[in-house]
């Protein structure tokens, strides 16, 4: 199997060497890091190319890691059922760069384009419908960037008194607790059976 990723790589590198950055094999799957303005070529490509002919989107997805001056890595899965071969794509982009959709090759990736956007905030280039799809209409932030905090900004409930649903700030009935995690119940000040065990030794 690797043999025949191998051989796909330098496909891409020889017929799609300007999109291509880096190419390598991990858990039987193709790992190709994409330049930004490369992508819908590479993907039209992989599609319509009787070598590649992947015809199957399986996922698209992003990571977030912060520290990077590029934020963030676009992650795209696709699947050829003719070569029985599986294929993934990395582009990295700067926190407000824009992604060229690929709506137009793969139809499929409009909900998958509208996740990315509503979790991580990454804007896609000439998507036909770029609108949030998991939060509210009104919701702020963006919940898997890792600077998103545990608790959100703001908490709905349902007012009686106005018969609609309202948005409030945050507040938390108690502070956060901190555990020491020496004992399994909290605040515990016995020995549990079989404590003892682990002093004898």
């Amino acid at each position: 199997m690797s043999e025949a990723l191998n051989e796909l790589a330098g496909i891409l590198e020889a017929k799609q060497g300007d999109a291509v950055l880096s190419t390598a094999v991990n858990h039987g799957e193709l790992v190709v890091q994409v330049t930004a303005a490369g992508l819908t070529d590479l993907v039209e490509f992989l599609r319509t190319n009787s070598s590649c002919q992947f015809t199957t989107l399986v996922d698209i997805t992003a990571i977030d890691y912060p520290e990077r001056e590029k934020r963030f890595d676009m992650v795209y899965h696709f699947l050829s059922m003719v070569q029985n071969q599986r294929i993934r794509l990395k582009v990295s982009v700067e926190d407000g760069e824009m992604v060229e959709t690929i709506t137009e090759i793969h139809p499929s990736a409009n909900w998958f384009e509208r996740e990315v956007f509503d979790m991580y905030g990454i804007m896609f280039a000439n998507h036909p419908d770029l609108r949030r799809l998991l939060t509210d209409y009104g919701f702020q932030g963006h919940p898997l960037r890792k600077d998103f905090p545990t608790t959100g900004y703001v908490e709905m409930r349902y007012d009686e008194a106005q018969k609609r649903c309202i948005y409030e700030p945050v507040t938390l009935t108690q502070e956060y607790r901190q555990f020491d995690f020496m004992s399994p119940w909290e605040g515990a000040e016995y020995i549990l059976p079989g404590d003892e065990k682990a002093e004898a030794k």
